[in-house]
């Protein structure tokens, strides 16, 4: 057993799940003072039950292999692994000497990964939301989309560099996607587009009537988010060698150049930089390079960031035109960005890229795997929620949106500046 990776991989677990606090006050901060409470317990409430199901059964969903274990399902695409519920099988071989690391550190690892990925879908549906009816959706959420799609992105076996097994996404097709552009930020992406429809617009939605009602929490936010980030991409080596080395370095470098592509369209579209935007263009950096991080040079790491940086902050608009009111703008950053990050691989990766002479095939699995993840999310994000509004009710009334969804669901309220008595 290598105490190296093993401890470079709890660490790294550690980063991830810090991000879902992290995302809990960069969301927050976006929101009305009266909704702060509720936008922070829809991540936390993710931590929960997410962190339950997956040791429950959903890593027996997303790393179940046909020929391996228990199997049960259609290999590839959908199936389950009855020895690994309750995480059993993988728990007897924690103390096994063979391997770089204890599967049970990597089941660790991607626990963190499926939380952070229903947490990012809240944003969509901020100020407007019943605790309870997102708390449903998000377990049935994870059960159907997230676990089978990690599975696909995810699950695979490697053979001398080569993949030789794994979900289809992975092993047929032979996507690069280094830390979860599809699985993660193209999923929760597509999810929160489909919220955004079913809830529909918020009491008064136009354009510059929402204002963030606390820059500094943001600014915190995005600075835990792009900390926890180091290990979500560098972690995703399952080794502390170079590789991650690399994708450290282009965490590092694609936010950064992202901030000065975001403030740049602000300057000239809005006349001044702010620090909701210079956060924004962090967390598009981030998303963008997650799928990427280990087959660009820094050179193109900066171009990418920059690009994302841009592309973002002009995608975030669409909703204004388009007539779907995704609060936080989780579709204009995080399926924006990681379709760009996805699709930036077949132009400009290594060994792989467009422009390096190496063809269009690896553009097209891209843009393939891309395509199929964003519409099964989607669709299925949209029945589950369309079910959940009209039997036990998604969006809380308009009366009470507009009394502050914090006091009314939770009974508690982010400010109390002194004790009425």
């Amino acid at each position: 057993m290598d105490q190296g990776n093993t401890a470079f991989l709890l660490i790294c677990a550690a980063l991830v799940l810090l991000m879902t606090p992290g995302l809990a006050f960069f969301y927050g901060g976006l929101v009305k003072a009266k909704s702060v409470i509720s936008m922070m317990m829809m991540s936390f409430g993710a931590m929960g039950l997410i962190g339950v199901l997956w040791v429950l059964y959903g890593y027996a969903i997303a790393f179940a292999n046909d020929g391996v274990g228990n199997f049960v399902g259609i290999d590839g695409i959908i199936g389950i692994d009855l020895n690994e519920l309750g995480l059993n099988g993988v728990f007897a071989e924690a103390s096994d000497p063979g391997g770089a690391f204890p599967l049970i550190a990597f089941a660790a690892f991607q626990a963190t990964f499926a939380i952070i990925t229903v947490a990012l879908i809240s944003g969509a549906i901020a100020d407007r939301a019943k605790f309870g009816a997102w708390m449903v959706f998000a377990g049935v959420w994870s059960t159907v989309v997230y676990f089978p799609v990690a599975s696909w992105v995810f699950n695979f076996t490697l053979a001398d560099g080569a993949v030789v097994d794994g979900g289809f996404i992975a092993y047929n097709w032979g996507v690069i996607d280094f830390a979860g552009g599809t699985a993660v930020h193209i999923n929760a992406g597509a999810a929160a587009l489909a919220l955004a429809f079913v809830l529909g617009k918020r009491v008064g939605f136009a354009k510059g009537a929402y204002v963030p009602h606390n820059p500094p929490f943001v600014l915190l936010g995005a600075g835990l988010l792009w900390f926890g980030w180091f290990g979500f991409n560098a972690g995703s080596e399952l080794a502390a060698d170079g590789v991650a080395a690399i994708a450290f370095l282009n965490t590092i470098a694609a936010p950064a150049a992202a901030i000065l592509g975001w403030l740049i369209i602000e300057k000239i579209r809005d006349g001044k930089p702010t620090s909701v935007g210079a956060a924004s263009g962090a967390v598009a950096g981030l998303v963008a390079i997650t799928p990427a991080c280990a087959v660009l040079s820094p050179f193109w790491a900066i171009v990418l960031g920059l690009l994302a940086g841009i592309v973002c902050a002009l995608a975030i608009n669409l909703k204004f035109k388009l007539g779907f009111d995704d609060s936080l703008d989780v579709v204009g950053i995080h399926l924006v960005g990681g379709l760009l990050g996805t699709l930036y691989i077949g132009f400009l990766g290594e060994g792989v890229g467009l422009f390096f002479g190496n063809g269009a095939s690896q553009l097209l699995v891209q843009a393939g795997s891309a395509a199929v993840v964003l519409v099964y999310s989607f669709v299925l994000s949209y029945i589950i929620a369309f079910i959940i509004q009209k039997t036990m009710g998604f969006r809380i009334t308009n009366e009470d949106e507009i009394a502050g969804v914090d006091t009314v669901v939770h009974g508690e309220e982010g400010y109390v500046l002194a004790d009425v008595k």
